[in-house]
């Protein structure tokens, strides 16, 4: 997602330097917009007012951030590092705490819309951190987001992306036994989707994923594998606050059978492919 994210930069005119850590990448980036690749976090951030990081998980931040190479060495005092990375509340304070430490600002700035929301400039992000830090990126930001809000203090951005991801699999679920169900009774799911997508069961997951479902299509969004990692954040951080979330254990177990059926990298709505997959064992 950090391709076209930048690619957006530059084509509002900034001078953008790219690191990736796979090359190929970095010099297809540059064939595509204006720019300059660097060989390491650090090159790619020296003398930058604002650096932005997306990555995989929390280990990628650290790598990216932390060390000889990282990021955060490179950077001039006072510039702010903006973490689009879904990652733990727990690495966002950690890292924002180090960053203080080096007279630099740290936002955790988790993403949705997904690589199509990417690529045309309509991400949501969620921001955590320092008012004015906020107040500095949200115009750069807003480059590639139709909706930028700080959520509050650092680990805010991240503790609303898990509501999000938390939402979303539950709606999923709910889209996937509906057609499921209509399938089964002998109703046009296609036709049904159209009736009831005009009333209360409206939802983005239905209005982009129910065809591609019904198609037996599963490759136009996000991965069950970065879904389980990030339903594991949120399980994670719900043990610790003592909060219940059956719905959401209970979808990451189906997301599990999902990659058990070879479907790690089918995009999310893949819950329907697993429902009628056990439906024709059972027949």
């Amino acid at each position: 997602m950090g391709f076209p994210m930048a690619g957006h930069l530059a084509e509002a005119g900034y001078q953008v330097m790219v690191y990736n850590r796979t090359p190929q990448r970095r010099k297809e980036w540059l064939s595509r917009y204006q720019g300059r690749a660097a060989q390491t976090p650090a090159a790619a951030a020296t003398g930058a007012d604002v650096v932005f990081v997306c990555v995989g998980n929390d280990d990628d931040l650290r790598e990216v951030c932390l060390g000889e190479v990282g990021a955060f060495s490179g950077m001039k005092d006072r510039a702010i590092l903006v973490d689009h990375t879904t990652a733990s509340a727990e690495v966002a304070k950690a890292l924002a705490s180090i960053a203080a430490d080096a007279g630099l600002g740290f936002l955790d700035a988790p993403v949705s819309g997904g690589q199509a929301g990417a690529e045309n400039g309509v991400l949501t992000v969620m921001i955590g951190g320092d008012v004015e830090a906020f107040k500095q990126v949200e115009p750069i930001i807003q480059h590639y987001a139709r909706c930028v809000r700080r959520m509050g203090e650092t680990g805010a951005g991240q503790l609303a992306k898990m509501v999000n991801q938390i939402c979303i699999a539950g709606l999923v679920q709910a889209l996937s036994e509906g057609l499921h169900f209509a399938r089964k009774a002998g109703l046009d799911p296609a036709a049904v989707v159209e009736v009831i997508s005009q009333g209360a069961a409206q939802s983005w997951q239905m209005e982009n994923r129910y065809q591609t479902m019904l198609q037996g299509e599963y490759e136009h969004g996000f991965a069950v594998d970065w879904m389980r990692k990030d339903l594991s954040i949120c399980l994670d951080e719900a043990r610790k606050k003592g909060v219940s979330l059956p719905i959401t254990a209970m979808v990451d177990q189906l997301y599990a059978q999902v990659q058990a059926m070879g479907g790690g990298r089918w995009d999310t709505s893949s819950l329907f492919a697993l429902l009628e997959s056990v439906n024709e064992r059972s027949q």
